[in-house]
């Protein structure tokens, strides 16, 4: 199986999703020692935003592609491909502001593609991912943003 593990704390050490994140992987590693962990950092590795170049890229065929826009589709097809790649995905993603990190937003952003990952239809959004695990890993520095789901009281 493989493993995606995706860190967008820019505390780097002393980050608590880290830490949580990395011992979720371990234990699943433990656990299965087939598993073979692909890893992530958003944080040390910026990714731009999704803007209208990034769409412009994405739009315009591969041999038409200028300077600018090769690199742009370059990092959304592999980070697209290191997504769909996996079996399971780990998502540390830390609350600042009272939302995740923009680094965690970008790489989403660079996930969802309508086709890929996503399409449209009568009933609202479909996922085309199959039966994916993902596992949020989410953590807070103040009071809570709301009750931890699967964990024993």
């Amino acid at each position: 199986m493989k493993l995606l593990h995706i860190d967008s704390s820019i505390l780097g050490d002393n980050s608590a999703s880290r830490q949580l994140s990395r011992d979720v992987v371990n234990a699943w590693k433990a656990a299965d020692p087939s598993v073979v962990v692909s890893y992530r950092d958003l944080a040390a590795e910026a990714m731009a935003h999704f803007s209208a170049a990034t769409l412009v890229a994405a739009g315009t065929p591969e041999e038409m592609r200028d300077a600018a826009q090769k690199p742009e589709a370059q990092l959304s097809g592999d980070t697209l491909a290191q997504f769909l790649a996996a079996d399971a995905v780990v998502i540390a993603a830390p609350m600042y502001n009272f939302t995740i990190p923009t680094q965690l937003k970008a790489w989403i952003d660079r996930i969802a593609v309508a086709g890929q990952t996503f399409r449209y239809t009568d009933a609202g959004p479909e996922g085309l991912c199959g039966n994916k695990k993902v596992i949020v890993v989410s953590t807070s520095g103040g009071l809570p943003a709301g009750p931890a789901t699967g964990v024993p009281p």
